[in-house]
């Protein structure tokens, strides 16, 4: 799966930011500048994906 960075903005001005893709915090992580260069955030809805880890992860996680 590709890995997107969504901009919307409303009619009335106000934006948000959509991440597709993206496993775990690494989509904070991604859409970190845009969410910066739009100002104060206002609100945080965080997917399904956002808890799953990545398989990278889960093989650190395994090492130790």
């Amino acid at each position: 799966m590709s890995k997107t960075i969504e901009i919307i903005v409303a009619p009335n001005g106000e934006s948000r930011v959509e991440t597709k893709g993206f496993v775990g915090s690494e989509c904070r992580q991604a859409s970190r500048f845009v969410e910066q260069a739009l100002g104060q955030q206002t609100d945080e809805q965080l997917k399904a994906e956002f808890h799953q880890s990545s398989s990278s992860e889960h093989h650190l996680k395994e090492g130790q």
